[in-house]
């Protein structure tokens, strides 16, 4: 396992149970409202005979089936109404924070240019030990001593190619991060369709209810299919914007680290500009470290 991918794995994997309770704990003390009245109560009223004494003529069956009917509460409702594809964004959710947590203990400063490792090189250069820097290099797991490392492997066959190899490695580094990346974008854009999707089903369900009665359907017979179409919509586009914001936040972070971390090792490298251009021997040996044996 990588240097970024042990504190992120735990990391995401504690969200990710969090969210998980706290959304099952959300299903249980969520607030009870009631969306219809009672089939009684609501002739009553329009026939302009009061709640009470609507009440009071009703059978005892009447009233047991009142009692007996639940209501739902709003999460409920809304879990119901989105159904497959509510689950479909909640799990799209849940990957989209794991993600986000995983990219931010990745991209830090402390695992991309550590200073402490950036101290240690340049110690070893002052003191001219370029084999113990060469080392300190590939000891470390760092995205600036993989480059480095990359270049002082590379010198002995000139300074030009050891610029390459760094840009190389570079260049291989930075499409990890971004194809880790990507998975946001990707989340940000296939949200809003699913919510669509839902959408259009949610409408279909309803216009099939007018189609298919016998008589003029009434408001609650069409309301789960509008609810579903609306909350889908909704709640793709509540995965969607977070996903997006932070996929360019955190680009534009990798961008920038990405940036710096090839003007730091250039910089460092730049000392070895002369490698080349040297034509004693015992020089270039003393400059150009001496790869290991199992390489």
């Amino acid at each position: 396992m990588s240097w970024s991918q042990r504190p992120a794995l735990q990391g995401w994997a504690s969200l990710l149970l969090v969210a998980f309770l706290v959304s099952c704990l959300g299903a249980y003390v969520a607030p009870t409202p009631v969306f219809a009245q009672d089939d009684g109560e609501a002739a009553a009223t329009e026939e302009g005979t009061p709640a009470d004494d609507a009440a009071a003529e009703a059978p005892a069956d009447g009233e047991t089936e009142a009692e007996d009917d639940p209501t739902e509460s709003f999460l409920a409702w809304m879990i119901r109404a989105s159904g497959l594809f509510g689950v479909v964004l909640l799990l799209l959710s849940f990957i989209m924070v794991a993600v986000i947590m995983m990219n931010i203990l990745q991209v830090r400063r402390d695992n991309l240019l550590p200073p402490s490792f950036i101290e240690a090189f340049e110690q070893k250069l002052a003191a001219k030990d370029y084999q113990g820097a060469y080392e300190t290099a590939r000891s470390d797991d760092s995205f600036i001593a993989r480059v480095l490392a990359a270049g002082l492997g590379k010198l002995n066959r000139g300074y030009q190619e050891a610029i390459e190899g760094m840009q190389e490695v570079g260049e291989e580094e930075s499409m990890t991060m971004e194809h880790r990346l990507s998975y946001l974008a990707l989340i940000g854009s296939i949200a809003p369709m699913i919510g669509l999707m839902g959408t259009v089903y949610g409408m279909i369900d309803s216009f099939s209810e007018i189609a298919t009665s016998p008589v003029q359907p009434k408001p609650k017979d069409l309301a789960d299919g509008i609810a579903t179409a609306l909350f889908t919509t909704l709640e793709g586009l509540t995965v969607a914007i977070p996903a997006l914001i932070a996929y360019s936040l955190l680009r534009n972070r990798v961008s920038r680290f990405v940036l710096e971390v090839g003007m730091v090792s250039e910089g460092l490298m730049s000392r070895f500009s002369t490698v080349g251009k040297q034509k004693s021997g015992g020089a270039a040996v003393a400059t150009a470290p001496a790869k290991p044996a199992d390489e």
